[in-house]
Parts: C-alpha cells; sequence; structure tokens
C-alpha cells in the first residue's frame, strides 16, 4: 500500500505519517522510482499505524500510542477479552 492510499484510508495528515516514520514507529519500504522515492507500507505496517492513529486521535502522546498499538498488536486476544461477557442462562431452584 502507497502512501496516498495510507492518507486516504485513514484520513491521517502526510506530516504526522512522515512524523511517526521519523521517530521509528513505522518503517515503510522505499522503492526507488527514476529520482524519487516511494514507500510502500506492509499489511502489518498499515495495521500498525491504523492503531497508533487510533489511539492519537483519542488523546494519547505518540509514545504511548505506540506501545499500546504493539501490546494490541501482540496481544489479539486482548481486545476480545476486554469485551463484557453476556451471561448465560441460569438455573433457578424451585
Amino acid at each position: 500500500m502507497r502512501t496516498s492510499d495510507i492518507l486516504k484510508k485513514l484520513n491521517i495528515p502526510r506530516h504526522k505519517l512522515y512524523y511517526l516514520e521519523q521517530k521509528g514507529y513505522i518503517k515503510p519500504k522505499r522503492i526507488p522510482m527514476g529520482e524519487l522515492e516511494s514507500r510502500e507500507y506492509s499489511d502489518e505496517e498499515f495495521r500498525k499505524l491504523e492503531l497508533i492513529w487510533k489511539y492519537l486521535q483519542s488523546g494519547f502522546k505518540h509514545k504511548i500510542a505506540y506501545e499500546k498499538a504493539l501490546e494490541e498488536l501482540q496481544s489479539p486476544k486482548l481486545k476480545l477479552d476486554s469485551q463484557p461477557q453476556k451471561p448465560g442462562p441460569t438455573e433457578s431452584k424451585t
């Protein structure tokens, strides 16, 4: 996925995307295109970026947003486990 795709899908400003790259939070592959370079984001990098952006929009600082995104990526069960469990049918004794 290229930069333009990321910008459209996540609605993230270009300068924010490049800042996250500069800080080392995301690492797109650079592809030479003549005298220029294009950035290519793997599905994994896109998912990480998607989570970082979600946390940034929620008010977290960059480093914390990055750490929370990594935690969520490493523990996909965390998201499922945090949802409240519906109570099962109860048996009544009469």
